[in-house]
């Protein structure tokens, strides 16, 4: 009876004297057929422009792996081209070898190099693991060096990040109205306090596209906050070019590029960057603020208008955890009406308003102002950027540099970004009339009741949206103070 066998296929992303996947399969149902060993179509793993180097990285390897281990194991040995396509770590080699091996009784099998059963063929196939793994380090410190030489020269490999083009003959050149959409996002978020889905929102109801003319997303308004290039540094190895994963940040190669236009001071840029890294938390992450709870702060005594403080008590018998609330005031002497509460009462009450605002067709809120003052502020610079502009090129015209079909395409590029931008500051009493209070009150509600999000995020969340909770204890009443930006 045949013996069953899985197939492992990997090209990495430099595909130096490798076999393309279809060719390793070949190889590998040649061999398997020689050999009596049967290999079901189910059975074959691909993981096509990943590193060798880490194991978590490979979605199939960790699939098949995964497989391995179920009872009974469902298959008998696993093919590969070569050792390298394992894995080219030699501690991962081993260890997943190992556990294949002496806890599943699944061999790992070369078919291009063939290894002996005694103890010789252990060592041998050590070296070839070490040889792999030394080569992989190699092949790393090489490419990283060849990225960086083509970054000191202003070279790409990918497309232009928005905001530019690539002009024949004199390379990375600013796509003016985008680069005022990016101007617009770095001042909103390092200045007004809006979030990415907030900035998000507000283009696309001004009706503002991306590159590729689709809606701005959260995500592509985190991608150019963080991107460098805005102030002028180039960004290689961000992400995996096959899988889009982005790479661990130790990996990136930036440097300063005097090829690459500034659209954003660095400054600013710094100063964004600043907030984001203050704010974000990424899932599972230790919080850096020290508030005992997301309400902290938030809740007011209805008597004197003092916040409620926190104070946590621990069961060391149970290893349970209480935490209170009450007037700050009262807890001094000075207000005279207890607000005494425990969080298992009141996270419940403010889920509960919460849960029936946000079904409401209407919930009366603050406008905060400051947003729209800075976001005149913004409008006013590049408007008069936009003048400036118009004079240089009236200039250019008039001193021979520029043609007359010139000077009129690139006057009509002027006013139809000087449209754009009246059209966003007349926007703004509609943008006001247009929030949708209730559709905020949803998604900080989905934050609040997850265990997913961390203290800080459900902080920043209800905060986002709640100026204060007023706390009456004698009716066990909530009034919410909702405001927006």
């Amino acid at each position: 009876m045949k013996k069953i066998a899985a197939a492992y296929i990997r090209v990495s992303t430099h595909m130096q004297e490798e076999l393309s996947p279809d060719a390793q399969i070949r190889l590998i149902k040649e061999w398997a057929n020689g050999h009596g060993y049967d290999l079901p179509e189910e059975f074959i793993f691909i993981d096509k422009g990943i590193s060798g180097r880490k194991v978590r990285k490979r979605p199939s390897f960790l699939r098949m792996i995964s497989m391995a281990k179920s009872k009974p194991s469902p298959f008998d040995a696993i093919l590969v081209w070569k050792f390298s396509r394992f894995a080219r770590n030699q501690e991962e080699s081993i260890v997943y070898k190992a556990m294949l091996r002496n806890k599943h009784k699944i061999d790992v099998i070369s078919i291009s190099e063939p290894i002996s059963d005694d103890v010789y063929g252990g060592l041998i196939e050590r070296i070839i693991e070490w040889m792999d793994e030394f080569y992989s380090i190699r092949l790393a410190e090489d490419v990283k060096r060849g990225m960086t030489e083509n970054a000191l020269r202003g070279n790409f490999q990918s497309s232009p990040a928005f905001g530019y083009k690539v002009e024949k003959g004199q390379g990375l050149v600013i796509v003016e109205y985008q680069a005022n959409i990016v101007r617009m996002i770095f001042n909103l978020y390092a200045n007004s306090g809006m979030g990415f889905y907030d900035i998000a929102r507000h283009l696309n109801r001004l009706g503002y596209t991306t590159k590729k003319g689709g809606a701005f997303e959260t995500r592509t308004i985190k991608y150019i906050i963080q991107n460098p290039i805005y102030k002028g540094y180039l960004r290689w190895n961000y992400a995996n070019g096959t899988t889009h994963v982005v790479n661990d940040e130790s990996e990136w190669i930036i440097v300063k590029s005097p090829l690459v236009p500034i659209i954003v001071s660095e400054e600013l840029w710094n100063q964004a960057n600043e907030r984001f890294k203050n704010e974000y938390r990424p899932r599972g992450g230790k919080p850096l603020s020290q508030k005992r709870h997301w309400l902290s702060g938030l809740v007011k005594c209805s008597t004197c208008g003092a916040s409620l403080s926190t104070s946590v008590q621990k069961d060391k018998r149970y290893g349970r955890t209480y935490i209170y609330f009450q007037c700050y005031r009262y807890r001094k002497g000075k207000c005279l009406v207890s607000h005494y509460i425990s969080e298992k009462q009141l996270v419940p009450l403010v889920l509960n308003v919460l849960k029936e605002d946000m079904n409401k067709s209407y919930i009366e809120y603050e406008y905060v102002n400051d947003q729209s003052e800075n976001m005149q502020d913004v409008l006013n610079v590049q408007l008069n950027r936009l003048d400036a502009r118009e004079k240089r090129i009236k200039e250019a015209y008039l001193a021979g540099v520029d043609s007359l079909d010139e000077y009129k395409k690139n006057k009509a590029d002027i006013e139809k970004e000087r449209e754009l931008l009246y059209q966003q500051s007349n926007n703004q009493e509609e943008y006001k009339k247009n929030i949708d209070m209730p559709g905020k009150i949803r998604g900080v509600y989905d934050i609040l009741n997850s265990d997913e999000y961390s203290k800080d995020e459900k902080y920043n969340a209800i905060t986002s949206i709640v100026k204060k909770i007023v706390f009456d204890r004698e009716n066990k009443t909530l009034d919410f103070y909702y405001y927006t930006r």
